[in-house]
């Protein structure tokens, strides 16, 4: 038997090694039996993104629910994760299910769950599910047939697509942005936000839009690494005014300026609050996790805005928003929601709100940067993934509990937070990060200097010193 684990945000597994037919059952089998313990008449709603296999393990995730009693309601085709979650909230279900593995590499998929907030399930109840996973699915799924249920009202197909599209109608200016004379680009990563953008937005450049479950073999994870093609399909251009890059499952962005410079999370959420405070006239609390600009707490003290800082995974920003007014809540990651939405990260409603900004004002990216610059001062943020041997990434964690390392290189440390990995400040505004990943074998560190050349030499620094 394979022992299921949540991670940061659900879980996830390579493609027929441990996410398997039979190993989405068993997790379905414990969702339906917290369900049923929790609710008086539980429903779903469920879906798939883009990769391989998904309407597979979507219908088998349905079949589960059905046998247990449990009204679905399935997603025709795939679809964003943010259209699950505005799903539940529409649809007043009692959770939302998607099978993603978000940015993970192509071998392997995912299974999320979503609350009848619209937001993920907080981890204590997650925790509960994972509990209660049997050893075996007790149900004969395949019996199950989706016609026979869907005639008997047990089943229901949603368009959720549509749903998402006209939620983006009434909620943006969308005349503003068509009608100013920028010039836009799309990048969907191959991934679930291809054919909605093609629908709002069918005169822009759009690339890598089209159905490819392997994502031409890249980890579509929206960091410039990832991305040259599309950052060098804008230099080659020379008139894209800004280029919008979403995940997999599009609840992840990235920015490009006209340049063909990477915007990356930490300007976007700056970006964010200055819209939504000095153009909007719009307040409440902002809520960042452990990784992101320490400029937000500039930024944050310039608006007068209460700031929360916490654990890495949206979950944890998604139970403030729940409880408390947030104007925006995000995540180094790429990950971002803002008020007037769902409490959810959602890459397509952060690009058109930064698009409306520009459009509103008639302003280009850098220079809407610049004015956040004039707020909190210049910096330049990097994040380094080393993929380790085990040993070594375990020696570096017990290092930093001990509370080993005093410098890296030239830069000394002056004081350690540790909330979720270590933050090792080397002044108020330049530091370094050790944490290892929630879902991939991996060792992460994260940097912030004044410009890019100090960033780097902390980072090279840091590798050296925990690799040697």
């Amino acid at each position: 038997m394979t022992k299921i684990k949540f991670g940061t945000d659900g879980w996830r597994a390579i493609i027929a090694q441990d996410f398997t037919v039979e190993n989405v059952a068993r997790v379905t089998e414990a969702t339906s039996k917290w369900l049923l313990k929790n609710n008086k008449n539980p429903s779903v709603v469920v879906g798939h993104d883009c990769r391989f296999a998904g309407e597979l393990f979507a219908e088998t995730t349905a079949k589960v629910f059905i046998a247990n009693g449990i009204k679905v309601f399935l997603a025709k085709d795939f679809i964003s994760t943010p259209m699950i979650s505005l799903g539940a909230v529409r649809l007043k279900t009692s959770l939302g299910i998607i099978i993603t593995a978000s940015h993970n590499p192509p071998s392997y998929n995912g299974y999320k769950i979503k609350a009848h907030y619209g937001g993920p399930l907080g981890p204590e109840l997650v925790q509960e599910i994972e509990d209660v996973i049997p050893e075996k699915c007790a149900i004969d799924f395949n019996s199950i047939n989706l016609k026979e249920a869907e005639s008997k009202g047990v089943l229901e197909y949603v368009d959720l697509e549509d749903m998402y599209i006209k939620h983006v109608e009434s909620s943006f200016d969308l005349n503003a942005i068509k009608n100013s004379k920028m010039v836009l680009a799309y990048d969907s990563m191959y991934g679930a936000g291809q054919r909605v953008m093609k629908k709002l937005f069918p005169d822009i450049y759009h690339l890598h839009c089209d159905h490819n479950p392997g994502f031409h073999g890249q980890a579509p994870e929206p960091i410039h690494k990832n991305l040259t093609e599309f950052s060098n399909f804008i230099k080659d251009k020379k008139n894209i005014s800004c280029g919008l890059v979403t995940d997999g499952d599009a609840d992840r962005i990235g920015l490009y300026d006209n340049e063909g410079n990477f915007v990356d999370s930490h300007h976007i959420i700056l970006l964010l609050i200055h819209y939504l405070v000095k153009y909007k006239g719009q307040t409440g609390k902002v809520a960042t996790a452990f990784s992101t600009t320490v400029k937000i707490n500039n930024i944050c003290k310039h608006y007068n805005l209460p700031l929360d800082v916490v654990k890495i995974g949206f979950k944890y920003i998604c139970a403030i928003m729940v409880a408390e007014d947030v104007l925006v809540g995000g995540e180094e990651s790429g990950g971002i929601a803002i008020k007037g939405h769902i409490p959810e990260r959602d890459g397509i409603w952060m690009g058109l709100t930064i698009w409306e900004f520009m459009a509103k004002t008639g302003k280009t990216l850098k220079e809407l940067i610049q004015e956040v610059y004039d707020i909190t001062g210049t910096f330049w943020f990097e994040r380094n993934d080393l993929y380790i041997d085990e040993s070594i990434k375990n020696k570096v964690l017990d290092n930093c509990k001990a509370g080993a390392y005093k410098e890296f290189g030239k830069f000394k440390v002056q004081r350690i937070e540790d909330l979720d990995g270590w933050k090792f400040f080397f002044d108020d505004n330049t530091w370094m990060m050790i944490r290892a990943s929630g879902t991939e074998p991996v060792l992460r560190t994260y940097a912030e200097g004044a410009n890019k050349n100090i960033t780097d030499e902390i980072l090279a620094a840091t590798k050296k010193v925990l690799l040697g």
